[in-house]
């Protein structure tokens, strides 16, 4: 059973001392609203993973090669630019919920947006059950 060398572990760091320290007022604001958000739709606390990472929920992955890691089911990070968000999952209601979001970008498997106020709040929720859910029936 090896383990991998993930530097996104979770720690015991705190999550309002990190998002009391985004310099950015409107992102700080932003991000204790997600916080509240994916915490009343998880119905997981908010646990910091590595050190820029608020995840909810824990996935252990087993892969056929032997190698596991801890990741959190769903995440996101107010990044310098835009918050990105992890909650891609694959969901058949994946799609139809990102045409409906609102001003976003996707990259990487990331979900990107600059600030709550671009996208319909409502729908990044339905996004974040949608994927929480999946992932914890097909994980």
């Amino acid at each position: 059973m090896a383990q991998a060398n993930n530097q996104t572990r979770l720690t015991g760091a705190s999550v309002d001392k990190f998002l009391n320290s985004v310099t950015d007022e409107r992102q700080r604001a932003d991000s204790f609203r997600v916080v509240e958000m994916m915490e009343r739709t998880t119905g997981e606390g908010a646990k910091m993973w590595g050190p820029a990472i608020i995840g909810f929920g824990l996935l252990h992955l087993k892969y056929a090669s032997g190698r596991e890691l801890d990741s959190p089911i769903v995440a996101f990070s107010p990044r310098k630019a835009n918050i990105t968000f992890y909650v891609q999952s694959g969901s058949p209601n994946e799609d139809k919920l990102l045409k409906k979001l609102g001003k976003h970008k996707i990259s990487g498997g990331c979900l990107h947006i600059k600030k709550l106020a671009d996208i319909d709040e409502q729908i990044l929720e339905k996004l974040v059950t949608d994927s929480y859910q999946h992932i914890k029936k097909t994980a």
